[in-house]
């Protein structure tokens, strides 16, 4: 498994904050998106992550861990642009998420997971999620960020329909706020940082965005 580190993003979207890539290996296959609708496959970021899959880019997990490590105090973060928690497909590999979770310490890194949370899984995103890592759960759609959210094993985002642009509601009544860095000009990840808010009340949403964003919408409004 290969890790790449972008010390400081030139992506719009995300703003000059450290970024990271992983390799595909660690993409779960019950994740909905991989067989079409993944924003990552395509583009600029496709090409940087087939260099990282095929280890032309990026290093190894202790490299990783030491440049988090020397990250300044309260530094967000983004882990994995493309890609999902360490652990081949579905399985989370717990020792290898603890080195990141302690180099994170003192920093506001934060994260995604498609992975199917499986009892095991869930009480090792809750950890991650206690100690300071936000790892966001990654909902299908609106109805299964419900799901999610009823586990309790960390903060929910979810994708939407590519033509939302206003907040709105689960079908069981939970907030959903719309990536403020899609809507509001001049807001990026760096100065918004909601996605590093483990302690959060509401489901953040993402509009299906990319190459792949019709079959994405597709999924969110039938999953």
């Amino acid at each position: 498994m290969y890790y790449h580190i972008t010390p400081v993003s030139s992506n719009k979207k995300t703003g000059p904050i450290p970024v990271t890539t992983t390799s595909a290996d660690s993409c779960p296959p019950s994740c909905p998106f991989s067989g079409g609708g993944c924003y990552a496959k395509s583009g600029p970021l496709a090409l940087h992550w087939d260099h990282v899959n095929r280890g032309a880019r990026g290093g190894s997990l202790d490299a990783l861990s030491v440049f988090i490590a020397g990250l300044p105090v309260d530094q967000l973060w983004r882990h994995n642009q493309a890609g999902d928690l360490p652990g081949e497909g579905e399985k989370i590999d717990v020792k290898a998420l603890a080195k990141i979770v302690q180099a994170n310490k003192g920093k506001r890194g934060f994260t995604y997971t498609h992975k199917y949370l499986s009892k095991r899984n869930r009480l090792i995103i809750k950890e991650s999620n206690d100690q300071g890592f936000v790892v966001n759960l990654s909902a299908n759609s609106p109805a299964h960020a419900d799901e999610l959210a009823d586990t309790g094993a960390g903060p929910v985002v979810c994708v939407l329909d590519q033509s939302t642009t206003k907040n709105t509601t689960t079908p069981a009544g939970r907030k959903i706020v719309v990536c403020p860095a899609t809507v509001t000009k001049n807001v990026t990840c760096s100065t918004c940082g909601l996605c590093a808010r483990s302690n959060r009340s509401v489901i953040i949403g993402f509009p299906a965005h990319g190459a792949s964003k019709r079959k994405a919408s597709a999924i969110s409004n039938t999953f």
